[in-house]
């Protein structure tokens, strides 16, 4: 591996410009087929094989007319105080109002709240529902002027009025001020980093380069692999995260070897052939993580995995050859300006910078901290994020609807005002689907159903069932008594599931519980159900080629344990955040209440190829180091003296480009954003430069060791590159370090 990649490296140097010309060439084509590509539509979150979803699939089946998931709209009507909407002006207004939507060709109806006894028991409040024939997305500008006209126009006759619904939702676009934040974050950590304007802007320029052509194929494959704007903005948060580490990771390697004296092209080989082989395993990671949604069996998740799979793949290609290509174009700009005096020819001064390596920086003196005190920093470490971890046992999951939108808008308003006027459980209905069988009497069917549902405990009121075109459907609506997201609802769904099960097999009926709510208890129940076969699968398969990179079974255990430390914590974040509005207002997140079902397997897939990268990036330098006598003392501190500072700016970007997102408006990013930043700095900073180093301190040499049957077994892929050392010339006369950097005999 180090050796193949070593030829690439000096392969992309040499012939930077051809490099250069066919990134350049890349972007353009993946812009144009953006261009001409059509825009794609947004999907309703499905769940296939779930009983919802069934009912889903058979109404639009016998209902081909109507759109099961298609938008909906709810005009809610308050009168002022103390009149009712039922006086003859404001009657006369509402139906005005909803008189104006006659003629909209995408309107497939909209009720009267008079006829269908939509108007609350005090009479202050009415609603009438408009159903449209597209989703939410595929509405016209026209249709959703429409709809504000209709409202505009019951105001303007004394009515309070709002919309609910998910007729008037827009889609989220990527980029605003938060995450150009976020990127000027991560330019001045790297300008820290690296000392240098060009070397900072060189891991810039190649992220944003993979970034732009990961989000253009994305646009470009949008229609056809059905690609959401999620997913669009997924790849765009992990395409910059992990292209600007691992670019960064390339480039202070080669720096490293040209202030110990390599040549330019020896330099670029050598990095790419070391920091480049870490770069594909812990890309390797990322791309088992996410690609492993697929798991799950949820289309839209596996979409978002294999969309930052991708772009993943492609932060790795690029940093792999388009960076040491333009390390041949920038030369020695992207040294310190210490080191290019050091190195400028007739300056006297040797080819090596071990005077200013051998201070013990930070990183350094906090690994021999760690060193003296292996117990207490571990016990401190993992105590603390047990503790940041225990709100996670309240975790809750459900979709964002209404309720969790800023109270400054319409919808929420609406929904408000649907509680006041009708009950909790009035915004989150549950539809009962009846495929009666083919049977005169289904009539005696249906209504026993309907006496079957209102006499669940938990359910307000019934719906008038509704038949198909073909009379072999009924549909009716229960509304719970209790909120959508609540505990009840959920064991009410259940009850009236196991209710309608006895008069299924009296009658051979196939009933189904749908709608949103029960939706979001199904796909809720599935994330929990397919959580432990998707860490058995992503763990095994990240530990075994952990073992290979590291050749060792400890290291690997290590790994995933801490993993499962740093993401606890981070759905302690989740929770306190979320759902007990802890520092919610500083985020601006005016709304608390569930999680979102796909977020913790969604986290979980993300987090742990994330945390994999730093593991490999810092302990390929300690394992090198080892292999090439080093005590495992020494070992450790050599891979904070290399790796260190640069582990935890790499970190601090990746927090900064995650937390960047947290402004979006849209609850799923806002969501995605808090936990990955968590969970990233509680990984970075306190699993692998605490807790890494406190076990390999504990274990010793055994850390490294592997049974002589898996030595060999396994192939040995040489992340620490042994094996060129006889390939690049040795440093120059006065340097103590040869091609490969080791520890000076009997110091750490």
């Amino acid at each position: 591996m180090a050796t193949f990649l070593f030829r690439i490296g000096r392969w992309a140097f040499r012939r930077r410009r051809l490099v250069g010309g066919v990134w350049l060439g890349v972007l353009v084509l993946a812009g144009v087929a953006a261009a001409m590509a059509p825009a794609g539509q947004e999907e309703d979150l499905s769940m296939p094989g779930t009983e919802s979803q069934k009912a889903f699939d058979l109404l639009d089946e016998r209902f081909p007319r109507a759109n099961s998931q298609g938008a909906e709209a709810r005009l809610v009507f308050r009168a002022p105080d103390g009149q009712r909407v039922t006086a003859r002006e404001h009657k006369g207004a509402v139906e005005d109002a909803l008189g104006s939507l006659d003629g909209d060709h995408q309107v497939a109806s909209a009720t009267d709240p008079y006829e269908t006894g939509a108007v609350s028991r005090d009479g202050t409040i009415a609603y009438s529902t408009i159903t449209y024939t597209a989703d939410a997305v595929d509405l016209t500008e026209a249709t959703k002027s429409a709809l504000e006209d209709a409202a505009s126009r019951a105001r303007d006759a004394g009515l309070t009025v709002e919309v609910g619904g998910s007729a008037l939702d827009v889609e989220e676009a990527p980029g605003g001020t938060t995450e150009l934040i976020g990127v000027l974050v991560a330019a001045v950590v790297l300008v820290l980093a690296l000392g240098s304007l060009v070397a900072a802007g060189l891991s810039l320029l190649t992220a944003f380069l993979g970034v732009a052509i990961a989000f253009c194929l994305v646009s470009a494959l949008a229609v056809p692999l059905g690609l959401t704007s999620t997913v669009a903005i997924l790849a765009l948060m992990l395409g910059l995260a992990v292209g600007i580490d691992y670019a960064l990771f390339i480039t202070s390697r080669f720096r490293d070897e040209r202030a110990q004296g390599s040549e330019p092209e020896d330099a670029a080989g050598r990095a790419v052939g070391t920091a480049g082989s870490a770069v594909v395993f812990a890309g390797a990671t990322v791309v088992i993580a996410l690609a492993g949604l697929g798991v799950v069996g949820i289309p839209e998740l596996t979409r978002m995995g294999m969309g930052g799979a991708g772009a993943v793949a492609l932060a790795v290609l690029v940093a792999l050859t388009l960076v040491p290509a333009l390390l041949g174009f920038f030369g020695r700009r992207v040294l310190p300006r210490a080191v290019r005096k050091a190195t400028a020819p007739g300056s006297g001064r040797p080819h090596r910078a071990s005077t200013a390596a051998g201070r013990p920086g930070l990183a350094i003196r906090w690994a021999r901290f760690v060193l003296r005190r292996p117990a207490a920093v571990l016990l401190i470490a993992g105590l603390g994020l047990g503790a940041v971890a225990v709100p996670a046992l309240s975790l809750e999951l459900g979709l964002p609807g209404d309720e969790s939108k800023s109270v400054e808008t319409t919808q929420r308003r609406a929904y408000d005002l649907l509680s006041e006027g009708f009950g909790p459980g009035f915004n989150g209905p549950l539809t009962v689907v009846v495929d009666l069988p083919e049977s005169p009497d289904t009539r005696a069917t249906t209504d026993l159903v309907v006496t079957t549902v209102r006499g669940v405990d938990g359910v307000a009121s019934v719906g008038d069932p509704v038949l198909g075109p073909a009379g072999d459907t009924a549909v009716l609506t229960a509304v719970p008594r209790t909120a959508p997201h609540s505990g009840e609802t959920k064991d009410l769904v259940h009850a009236i599931r196991d209710a309608v099960s006895g008069v299924e097999a009296d009658t051979g009926a196939g009933i189904l519980v749908t709608g949103r709510t029960a939706l979001n208890i199904d796909i809720s129940e599935a994330m929990s159900d397919a959580l432990l076969p998707y860490l058995t699968v992503v763990i095994g398969l990240a530990v075994l080629l952990l073992t290979v990179v590291f050749r060792s079974v400890l290291v690997p255990v290590k790994a995933a344990l801490g993993f499962l430390l740093s993401v606890g914590a981070a759905f302690g974040v989740l929770v306190a955040v979320f759902q007990w509005g802890w520092a919610a207002d500083l985020l601006s997140i005016e709304r608390t209440g569930p999680v979102m079902p796909l977020m913790p397997i969604l986290i979980i897939g993300i987090v742990f190829g994330l945390a994999m990268d730093y593991e490999v990036f810092l302990l390929t330098r300690m394992r090198e180091a080892y292999v090439h006598g080093a005590s495992p003392g020494e070992a450790v501190v050599s891979g904070f003296r290399y790796s260190g500072r640069v582990v935890a700016a790499a970190a601090i970007i990746m927090i900064s480009v995650f937390a960047g997102f947290i402004g979006m408006s849209s609850p799923t990013i806002q969501t995605m954003g808090v936990g990955l930043a968590a969970a990233v700095a509680f990984d970075a900073f306190v699993v692998r430069m605490a807790i890494a180093p406190a076990v390999l301190a504990l274990l010793g040499h055994r850390a490294w060791w592997l049974p002589p049957i898996l030595k060999r077994v396994l192939p040995r892929v040489d992340v620490e590159g042994e094996a060129l050392s006889g390939r690049v010339p040795a440093p120059a006369t006065g340097s103590r370090e040869t091609a490969v950097p080791r520890l000076p005999a009997g110091r750490s």
